[in-house]
């Protein structure tokens, strides 16, 4: 009989880890575990990813192992290694296909021929040979502040599991929240702690690394119609960024966030900030976007304030002097990310960060409207998991919390290139420059926007717009769509706009099948039109053509 202490917010990975070392002999692939002596039970590895609370387990439970013995031959040690190290848990984690398609790509930065090579065209010597995608060296030439995601989990791949014989998941995110479940047994935070439930000290840079690389908005008519709310109120304006990641061939394994639609969520808004309200209908706007193919990948807000010169012009107020993002604005972006991981196979716990992007509108240095991406680096996020900080009226600077007898503070530091240019590590405490805790993307729109997953030539009222007096409507919906105009493809092309889909699915007047026929004739590919014409013909239909008349 063997004693395993964990705690009941651990992975039930950790409880295998410890078997292991218990039964050195053990074969990890053939474990099965059961509550029952007499039933073989269940594989383990299918606990794997669940916490021992979830898995109703308490202390003094009883479970009972049935395993075979280890071959004595290495391939048997490897695979066992690798079973019960890392592949196994991430079997059932569904990474998104872009990520699965880079997973299968190289990266490599080919090079032509240098003044140095001494060999034949078809030659190849350490001068012109391709380049892992996270050499230094090719940073450092080109100026490259952040390499890719994917080349990270390459690298950091390649520095952990140097040969075949057994797999540790690279990837690890940082956690700054203090244990209060210690497996020690001692009491939890305030009254006791110790070095394994107690976080280590803090040291922030700039991350090497972006999760994304690129926001793309597929149509500029996009943040045309996000614009317009304040060109006609004058107030600021919020919205979730809805679309899908491909690849961002630019940058080595670089990926990109397509944006197809903004969902202007429910908002007060002002000429200096926005107040969200509660978003009642998230779920449905969000199925809404998932049967279309799409998710949440962003958010966007503006912060413009005319010159007053009747040119157009808008003041820059974000710049390298001033600042790029707020502390709230850091605070806020982290939260959404959080709410938002990244899911991935190269992590224990299944997840590593987030490719949720925050987008800013405001005024570039010429004066004009302007957009810039960013997102928050992980130990942001784990900063802000944790309760450490908190946002400051200069809007640069986080401050750091207080400790209390539910928040531990460790120590926290920041490196920065001091007067003499000497890297130095300096206290975070009370007070650092938010900037440690960003990383700046680029964006931009395709020169072809006929790949535009919505396309209508015709906007349909934005959601949540009533305070400039454009409320949506049936009758409107209608008279867009205008399927007694004669021409019917005009007709079919105008329904290709996310805000009415969202509309007409919100009535519930559809059924499940109508709507489905709805989502296809919405389709930019060939070969929707008789779903169209179902549609048209369908009960469902004639019952929204009622309720407008």
């Amino acid at each position: 009989m063997f004693r395993v202490e964990t705690a009941a917010s651990q992975d039930f990975a950790e409880v295998l880890q410890q078997l292991s070392s218990k039964i050195p002999d053990m074969d990890a692939s053939s474990l099965s575990i059961s509550d029952k002596p007499s039933d073989k039970g269940k594989s383990a590895l299918t606990f794997v990813g669940q916490t021992v609370s979830q898995l109703s387990l308490k202390n003094g439970d009883l479970l009972f192992l049935s395993y075979s013995n280890k071959r004595s031959d290495e391939t048997a040690r490897d695979s066992a290694s690798v079973a019960l190290n890392g592949v196994a848990t991430t079997k059932s984690t569904t990474q998104l296909p872009v990520d699965d398609l880079l997973d299968k790509q190289q990266g490599l930065i080919k090079r032509g021929r240098s003044t140095f090579c001494r060999h034949t065209e078809k030659g190849m010597c350490e001068y012109c040979s391709p380049l892992p995608p996270w050499d230094k060296a090719y940073q450092e030439e080109n100026n490259i502040k952040h390499i890719s995601y994917h080349a990270y989990v390459k690298e950091m791949n390649a520095n952990v599991n140097k040969n075949d014989s057994s797999f540790i998941a690279p990837l690890e995110e940082e956690t700054f929240k203090i244990d209060k479940h210690c497996p020690t047994g001692h009491s939890p935070w305030p009254k006791g702690i110790c070095s394994k439930c107690q976080p280590s000290a803090i040291t922030l840079q700039q991350q090497r690394f972006r999760m994304v690389d690129h926001v793309e908005f597929t149509n500029s008519e996009t943040i045309n119609n996000f614009i317009n709310s304040w060109r006609l109120s004058g107030t600021q304006r919020f919205g979730v960024l809805l679309g899908t990641y491909d690849v961002y061939d630019k940058v080595p394994l670089g990926l990109k966030a397509k944006v197809e639609a903004i969902y202007e969520i429910p908002q007060i808004d002002d000429e200096d900030g926005i107040t969200l309200q509660q978003w009642d209908n998230e779920e449905q706007v969000l199925d809404v976007a998932k049967r279309l193919g799409l998710v949440p990948v962003g958010t966007i807000f503006s912060d413009l304030t005319d010159t007053g010169a009747g040119d157009g012009s808008v003041v820059c107020k974000r710049h390298k002097d001033s600042f790029f993002l707020s502390s709230l604005e850091v605070i806020f972006a982290a939260k959404w990310q959080l709410k938002n991981p990244n899911v991935t196979k190269w992590s224990r716990s299944g997840k590593f960060s987030s490719k949720f992007v925050t987008c800013v509108v405001s005024g570039n240095s010429k004066g004009e409207i302007d957009i810039a991406s960013y997102q928050i680096s992980q130990a942001g996020e784990a900063l802000v998991s944790a309760d450490l900080i908190s946002a400051s009226t200069h809007p640069n600077a986080c401050f750091i919390n207080e400790q209390t007898d539910d928040r531990y503070v460790p120590e926290i530091f920041y490196k920065m290139v001091n007067e003499y240019g000497i890297p130095v590590k300096k206290s975070a405490s009370p007070w650092f420059p938010d900037e440690y805790l960003i990383v700046s993307l680029t964006h931009g729109f395709p020169q072809d926007s006929s790949s535009a997953r919505f396309r209508s030539e015709k906007q349909f009222t934005i959601e949540n717009r009533g305070f400039l007096g454009t409320p949506q409507g049936l009758r409107q919906a209608l008279e867009l769509i205008d399927v007694d105009g004669g021409d019917l493809n005009t007709s079919k092309l105008r329904l290709q706009d996310f805000h009415l889909i969202s509309y007409l699915l919100s009535l519930g007047v559809l059924s499940r099948a109508e709507e489905e026929l709805l989502i296809t004739a919405t389709r930019p590919d060939e070969g929707t039109e008789e779903a169209f014409y179902e549609l048209l013909g369908s009960p469902g239909w004639g019952t929204l053509v009622t309720m407008a008349e």
